[in-house]
């Protein structure tokens, strides 16, 4: 699945990744989760803050759990994810006052280009 995921941290690229699950085997190496695990690791702390990630695809329930883990501020993603989202299409875990911590999202980033690579993809597994 062609989803890539970079995080900034005062506007400097710390790490970046792209979805693993199928090379690995491993049901969580989202884009987003390795992503953020290698910028913990560049940046020496886990909680991220002053960290954006940027993402192609609205992130999951997992992937929303891996940025409140990593206290992320903000959030950018493409296209929409209307099965799975959990950053404001189906979910929003993002702004969930019940938590202690939301995060800034910003959605449509690129989004028509983000969507057709995700159309592609499955349009040639078919």
């Amino acid at each position: 699945m062609p989803v890539g995921a970079v995080v900034l941290v005062d506007g400097r690229v710390v790490a970046g990744r792209r979805n693993e699950r199928e090379a690995t085997g491993d049901p969580t190496a989202h884009a987003e989760v390795l992503a953020l695990r290698d910028a913990a690791a560049a940046v020496g702390e886990r909680r991220l803050h002053d960290a954006t990630l940027v993402v192609t695809l609205e992130p999951c329930p997992l992937c929303a759990g891996a940025v409140w883990a990593a206290q992320v501020d903000r959030v950018v993603y493409g296209a929409a994810d209307l099965r799975a989202g959990a950053m404001g299409s189906l979910y929003n875990f993002a702004q969930d006052q019940r938590l202690n911590h939301t995060t800034a999202v910003r959605s449509g980033l690129r989004a028509e280009e983000a969507a057709g690579l995700l159309t592609a993809f499955f349009a040639d597994r078919r």
